[in-house]
């Protein structure tokens, strides 16, 4: 019997070649298996199946997955801020472990004998699906011919062309991966450590002047309206944001990090909703938790990005630490405002029932109602102590 193999599929040049070659080479049964995190809408699914088929597919499923992507993954990135480095909101690379997670779901479902997907010896996410793979599965075979074999991209194109499969494999200038949580952009400036990506190599370009004002309501750390207007769909949501911040060419970086495989890697990336949501939940953060609240939540969410980012989601500690990440969103509810300009965004204040700033103790800098000027020397007085101690020592020695 042929050994029935599910193929992680997105259509590209790696996942098509590996298509062909385990249907034809390998003598195998390919299942293709495209999970969408939302990366892609109906017209691209349906190109993706009709591709699948084409190459040799017995059959092919699109698996969608974003509602358990936002309610597993982004949503704690939200509670959490995260920003890898400071600085990227793990945009792609967090929808690995749930396309990993739901491709070795449906191998299971079907009896597949082996899972497949093409990603390369030189990045993250073969490790992403390899320890999902094997976590999950530990006993189901792991194929992986672009790695394994080394392959160059020409070979990959002359290899389907041979075979009678001619698309449009033409290598683009830059490499684009879209997903709902941002976009990656690859290409040779990233390549280099001197050089920054140039305006035409992202998706979105600027197609507004002057300012415009956004406001993002949150309930309990989750966004649930945008300009005034109520979403449940949480997804639609972080869309309706997206597309009002790429407008305005907000929310392009470059992310320079340590990969899983211990080398430097460097992106460009381009996610106007997540940087906007997570600066306007921040600041909603400010106003409403406690000094203490907000420092080990930075400490929490660094943690669990670095986590998320290097693979480690099925660690069980990743559990615990988003049971405390929610547990600080009990009163981060209220309206953030924001000042879109181009490529770029000011905040401009929060409205919350829960904005500590109301606080009857004191307005800072201008009047104290909660105690007295007796009370403040008496504490500043002890607060000093410790380092009286040090100094007066220091000065007889």
């Amino acid at each position: 019997m042929k050994k029935k193999v599910v193929l992680a599929f997105s259509g590209g040049l790696d996942t098509s070649f590996c298509a062909m070659y385990l249907s034809r080479e390998k003598d195998c049964e390919v299942y293709t298996a495209l999970a969408n995190t939302g990366g892609f809408n109906q017209d691209e699914c349906r190109a993706i199946e009709e591709r699948a088929y084409r190459l040799g597919a017995v059959k092919h499923v699109t698996l969608n997955v974003e509602r358990e992507y936002y309610e597993k993954s982004i949503r704690y990135m939200v509670f959490g801020n995260v920003l890898r480095n400071g600085t990227y909101p793990i945009s792609v690379s967090s929808e690995r472990i749930f396309q990993a997670m739901a491709i070795v779901r449906y191998a299971g479902e079907i009896g597949a004998d082996a899972v497949a997907h093409g990603s390369t010896g030189a990045g993250n996410d073969q490790v992403r699906f390899d320890l999902t793979f094997d976590v999950l599965a530990p006993n189901i075979e792991i194929i992986t011919p672009t790695r394994d074999m080394n392959l160059s991209r020409e070979y990959e194109i002359n290899y389907l062309r041979t075979n009678g499969y001619d698309a449009d494999f033409v290598k683009m200038e830059y490499s684009v991966n879209k997903g709902l949580w941002g976009t990656s952009v690859g290409g040779k400036e990233t390549l280099s450590s001197g050089l920054t990506l140039p305006d035409r190599a992202y998706p979105s370009q600027l197609q507004e002047d002057g300012e415009e004002t956004l406001s993002i309501d949150f309930e309990r750390g989750e966004i649930c309206g945008v300009n005034g207007v109520a979403f449940t769909d949480k997804p639609e949501a972080i869309r309706k944001v997206e597309a009002i911040g790429s407008r305005w060419a907000i929310g392009r970086d470059m992310h320079v990090g340590d990969t899983i495989i211990g080398i430097k890697g460097r992106v460009g990336f381009e996610a106007a909703g997540a940087l906007l949501i997570i600066n306007a939940h921040k600041l909603l953060e400010k106003h409403t938790l406690t000094k203490w609240q907000l420092y080990w939540k930075e400490q929490i969410g660094t943690w669990y990005g670095m986590f998320l980012h290097e693979a480690q989601y099925l660690e069980p500690v990743m559990r615990d630490m988003e049971a405390f990440l929610e547990s600080t969103q009990q009163r981060v509810t209220g309206r953030s405002l924001m000042t879109l300009r181009p490529y770029g965004f000011a905040l401009v204040g929060v409205e919350s029932r829960y904005d500590l700033m109301k606080s009857e103790f004191g307005v800072y800098g201008e009047e104290q109602k909660a105690w007295t000027a007796d009370d403040v020397k008496g504490f500043t007085r002890i607060l000093g102590n410790q380092m009286k101690l040090y100094h007066t020592m220091e000065k007889q020695f």
